[in-house]
């Protein structure tokens, strides 16, 4: 099988890093899968200390993301769908208005985790 360049060559010594040579042994091309003549270039290999300059994005394993930096692990999903689509019709963050007494409630401001009703005592007590 004739290849022009095998997966390792950009990784070798004598690779002449040209779209007109291959290597030094092999100028026109490799006539094996493997090449007998290869020998690791290490002032090539260059692996920074950081993972967003190797990967191009930080990695994260499934159930977790980064915020600033930090790897935080998603939440645990305590709720069924069913309670969660009930959450939709009757929590005051999204319908403004008291679960017991349907009165309005205040808008949310920002970083807001507990809801209590000033009209009939109704508090949210899921956090």
């Amino acid at each position: 099988m004739l290849t022009a360049k095998l997966d390792c060559c950009d990784l070798c010594e004598y690779c002449a890093h040209s779209p007109y040579l291959v290597c030094v042994e092999h100028p026109q091309r490799v006539e094996e899968d493997s090449c007998s003549g290869f020998r690791l270039a290490t002032k090539a290999i260059a692996i920074p200390n950081d993972s967003l300059a190797w990967y191009g994005e930080e990695w994260q394993p499934e159930g977790a993301s980064y915020y600033d930096g930090e790897l935080i692990l998603d939440p645990v999903q305590r709720l069924t769908l069913e309670q969660r689509l009930e959450m939709l019709d009757v929590h005051p963050l999204f319908t403004s208005r008291c679960p017991n007494c349907e009165m309005p409630v205040p808008k949310a401001t920002e970083g807001q985790i507990h809801w209590d009703c000033g009209h009939c005592g109704w508090a949210d007590d899921s956090v």
